[in-house]
């Protein structure tokens, strides 16, 4: 992008506070940043490119257009740049990554019999959420030891109380039974409110709470339920016990330092509530390259906290953050105006060092064996694809391979779905979903020739130019199906001009692969690399083709079902199914609750579980 070419654009901005965004000759973003002066901060892309960094320079290389938005502060600027961030995950930007998969653990204390269980949307509907969560894996082990320590219900079946016979988890004493009506709803409220004091770090108060009832339950003469208790408060102290404390000071911190390599860094972060640490997680950013640490930090600093449930009061850092002071206001605001402010710390001596050094020292480790574990992936898959193209007859290694699949019953809601593996790993942001437009009836063929031409179309719009994951063409496509499923690819391919793509296809009965040209299938040995990475990419194929499926299917059944009701439409049907959750939930309701969602009227309401 010339400053000359820009010059008048640039000269209009506007000397106030607000975001801007790069984009290429695709309209693709490339990069989002914040400014306190607009004016002056995007001019300053264009200076002689010896002032700027590498990783700038390559920017305004690449970038043909830009465009901005401006806001009534800096912190509202920070803000939205965060969200653009997460929307459109711009290569020059760091961003933490799959930011938007991250889970939760969710706890809806509005319930008379709340579940503590794993969501991955954070809505504004008084619930209490804790999170996020790196993985599915250390979520999964804070359920594991909850449902160890207290007993909640798991299941998610009406409570009435009456039931005749309790489940398994109650006799293991790991439910307290509300449904045969062995415990109150007050009782089961302060179970709950023990399951929320600890994951906020209060252990103490709990253990506290439960020697006082098992007390009172060994005055009453009640030793069974004493005992339970007194184990309960055991295996409490036993997890407290390996949580070592950390200061003498009962505050809550979060200790934040991260290990650089090349385009990727990994991030260590302690939760440390009441002097004592009662988690920790990693996380991965990228973008990194050629980036200062003190933007590496803020970048994560934004977009976690943007997404934490939780602010403490302290957060130390290895590095100071840019835009320091907007920071904390901004953090400030996301504890909330009841709560003081948040201290953002780079300690220089003492206790709080040392703490940020042995998390800055967990980080390196990490992001060693983050490295190790990249290198062995990347050797096996190197060795596969190369065995891959020995097995299939291709001229170079499928780096790049692109695997189609259809789901669809006899025809109805039919769906094609694409994944994109390079180098051997999934690239799920390549990823796309087909809605089959054109073919009717269960015909596999006519499907597979609509989703490769549409793929391919959008594949034409975009020659000479590599940022768009249409215009990159794969080295190898391969589809899910036999002989018949490659022909009619090949076919297609060879009317719309892309036949030089070399083509395959495997079926899922023997494993065979088919390649044009040679009569018999290849059958790979079952140890085979190469047949072990084909099938995860099919089996990958399949997996997002048949979620897609799925979802086309409910949104079909929820639309025909609501949709024939005269005067209900689609915002009606929208409250309807945020109150209920689904039409089988409507259908057994009260006309008096249908009555009093927003927009109805009892005529209306009877008029639906008419229908229903």
């Amino acid at each position: 992008m010339e400053a000359r070419r820009f010059e008048g654009q640039l000269k209009a901005l506007p000397s106030k506070p607000g975001v801007y965004l790069f984009k290429d000759t695709s309209g693709n973003v490339l990069y989002v940043g914040k400014a306190g002066n607009l004016h002056n901060r995007v001019s300053s892309y264009f200076k002689a490119p010896v002032t700027l960094s590498l990783k700038i320079q390559r920017l305004v290389a690449q970038a043909s257009d830009f465009e901005f938005f401006v806001t009534d502060s800096e912190q509202e600027a920070l803000i939205l740049e965060c969200s653009l961030i997460k929307k459109h995950h711009p290569r020059y930007n760091v961003r933490l990554k799959d930011d938007k998969t991250y889970p939760y653990l969710k706890i809806n204390i509005h319930e008379d019999w709340a579940r503590v269980y794993v969501t991955r949307r954070v809505e504004k509907d008084g619930s209490r959420y804790f999170g996020p969560f790196a993985n599915p894996g250390s979520i999964r082990k804070t359920v594991y030891l909850l449902r160890k320590l207290f007993p909640f219900r798991s299941c998610r079946k009406v409570i009435t109380g009456t039931d005749r016979r309790s489940c398994l988890e109650y006799d293991l004493h790991r439910c307290a039974g509300p449904c045969i009506g062995a415990i109150s709803r007050d009782e089961y409220r302060e179970i709950i409110n023990q399951v929320i004091m600890f994951l906020e770090g209060k252990h103490e108060g709990v253990v506290k709470g439960l020697e006082q009832k098992m007390v009172e339950a060994s005055e009453r003469l009640e030793f069974e339920r004493a005992a339970i208790l007194r184990d309960q408060i055991n295996a409490i102290e036993m997890v407290t016990e390996r949580q070592k404390i950390f200061s003498d000071k009962r505050g809550d911190q979060d200790v934040i330092a991260f290990a650089q390599n090349r385009d990727q860094a990994y991030v260590e972060v302690f939760f440390i509530r009441g002097g004592r640490l009662i988690e920790r997680d990693h996380f991965i950013v990228q973008g990194t390259q050629d980036e200062e640490r003190g933007r590496i930090m803020t970048g994560f600093l934004n977009q976690f906290y943007d997404s934490a449930t939780y602010v403490p009061p302290v957060i130390l850092l290895q590095n100071l953050p840019d835009d320091f002071f907007l920071l904390k206001q901004w953090l400030k605001s996301k504890r909330g105006r009841d709560r003081k402010g948040v201290s953002l710390q780079v300690p220089q001596r003492g206790e709080k060092k040392k703490l940020v050094e042995m998390v800055a020292e967990n980080a390196r480790h990490g992001m060693d064996q983050l490295k190790a574990k990249q290198l062995a992936d990347y050797e096996n898959n190197a060795a596969a694809l190369e065995e891959l193209k020995e097995a299939i007859y291709l001229t170079r290694a499928p780096r790049r391979v692109e695997c189609y699949d259809i789901s669809d019953i006899r025809g109805t809601s039919a769906v094609g779905g694409m994944v994109v593996f390079q180098e051997g790993q999934p690239m799920r942001a390549h990823y796309r979903r087909f809605r089959i437009k054109i073919v009717e009836g269960a015909d596999d063929y006519d499907m597979i020739r609509e989703v490769l031409k549409r793929r391919f179309k959008k594949a034409e719009g975009f020659k000479g130019d590599d940022t768009s994951s249409w215009a990159i063409i794969p080295d190898l496509v391969l589809i899910d199906g036999g002989r018949g499923h490659l022909n009619t690819a090949i076919d297609t391919m060879r009317a719309i001009g892309v036949d030089f793509i070399p083509v395959a296809s495997i079926a899922k009965e023997n494993e065979e692969l088919f390649r044009h040209g040679i009569s018999d299938p290849i059958i790979l040995p079952r140890t085979s690399a190469a047949l072990h990475l084909v099938q995860r990419i099919r089996d990958e194929a399949h997996r997002f083709a048949l979620g897609y499926h799925h979802r086309v299917r409910r949104s079909e059944a929820m639309a025909s079902a609501l949709d024939n009701v005269h005067g209900i439409g689609p915002k009606r049907k929208r409250a309807l199914l945020k109150e209920f959750g689904s039409v089988k939930a409507i259908k057994e309701a009260d006309i008096d609750d249908i009555t009093a969602v927003v927009g109805m009227t009892r005529s209306l309401a009877q008029r639906v579980k008419e229908c229903l």
